[in-house]
């Protein structure tokens, strides 16, 4: 059952760190692209759409990853697994601080209402979010180094 949770706990946040990567390095890089109101209008949608998952998804991995602790507490590498919980803990509160109020203000933006700084805004939630990127990939590193 342990090493069930495990591989469940290392695809869940392999997920989440694939998804966030490529909204990084792929998506974003998209929109900034596009016109300027397409590139707004895809920042915003996407402010919704995943602003409305991803807290399930960050919340849960830490969860699973508390769970994979107490759960092999006695099991070689579960001081990596802790560690990966910390850097988890430290992504939520990134969250919570940095990149949620710019999405909860970017995701109501139209072309008619957006502030005459929202590129600024934009720009400082792309550099929070490498940050974000950075401590969920060496959280999900730590978790795939320990179920091995």
């Amino acid at each position: 059952m342990l090493n069930a949770l495990e591989v469940f706990t290392v695809v869940i946040v392999g997920l989440m760190v694939g998804v966030e990567f490529a909204v990084a390095f792929v998506m974003n890089p998209i929109f900034s692209g596009l016109p300027e109101d397409s590139d707004q209008l895809a920042r915003a949608h996407g402010g919704r759409m995943l602003g409305a998952v991803m807290p399930f998804w960050y919340i849960g991995s830490l969860i699973l990853s508390v769970v994979w602790a107490i759960a092999g507490w006695n099991q070689d590498g579960t001081g990596l697994v802790v560690t990966a919980g910390a850097l988890l803990i430290l992504s939520v509160i990134m969250s919570l601080l940095l990149l949620v109020p710019i999405n909860n203000r970017g995701k109501t933006w139209t072309p008619e209402n957006r502030p005459a700084d929202w590129k600024q805004q934009m720009n400082r939630w792309d550099r929070y979010h490498y940050v974000r990127v950075a401590v969920i990939i060496a959280a999900f590193a730590l978790l795939v180094t320990a179920l091995a």
